[in-house]
């Protein structure tokens, strides 16, 4: 697994051994990016269930400013830290304005500087019990964000309709298997009059 564009294109990303991480693949990062264009420059992210760190590190490495990683598990939050210092030696910029949090992305205090555009990767068989809970989080965090990008990778018989959000995009298709769904702010309906 490989950083796939940008400065720090093919810079190999660490894992932990076995089956606790389910990364983005290759594929599908390079068709998120390339559809998320020119809004990664200067952008600030969340990577929330973040394992290797693969989609916040794609984003650094086409431009972005920095962000938040958030992952659970302590032992692959320091795989994370491991792949910040090689792609950060690589961009030859120093790991400032990465963070690494360890701790459950679903209850983790969201502070600090509002993302432009949030990751989300969570395990499969935990989205329709975590996805209401996290946009609604999300749309407190984002508030002051006029036009915020939320990309959530599930499995393509998935289907989320967060109030307040639209799907806007959808890369991938079939039954389980990766898909990822763009989500923005749906607009404000018109006040009746």
């Amino acid at each position: 697994m490989r950083i796939t564009g940008g400065k720090a294109r093919g810079i190999p990303l660490s894992l932990p051994k076995g089956d606790a991480v389910r990364p983005a693949t290759d594929a599908m990062r390079q068709a998120v990016f390339s559809s998320l264009a020119a809004r990664v420059e200067g952008a600030r992210f969340l990577d929330l269930f973040a394992g290797s760190g693969a989609y916040g590190l794609e984003a650094l490495s086409r431009g972005a400013q920095g962000g938040m990683f958030v992952e659970k598990d302590g032992r692959t939050a320091g795989f994370i830290r491991q792949n910040i210092a090689a792609v950060c030696k690589s961009l030859g910029r120093p790991p400032t304005d990465l963070t690494v949090i360890n701790a459950d992305a679903t209850a983790v205090p969201l502070a600090g500087e509002v993302p432009d555009l949030v990751f989300i990767d969570p395990p499969y068989e935990i989205i329709r019990e975590i996805a209401p809970k996290l946009f609604t989080r999300l749309d407190a965090l984002l508030a002051a964000k006029p036009d915020p990008v939320i990309v959530f990778e599930m499995p393509g018989e998935c289907e989320l309709t967060p109030a307040g959000w639209t799907c806007v995009k959808r890369l991938g298709k079939g039954a389980r298997q990766p898909t990822v769904a763009f989500f923005k702010k749906a607009p404000a309906s018109p006040a009746a009059g």
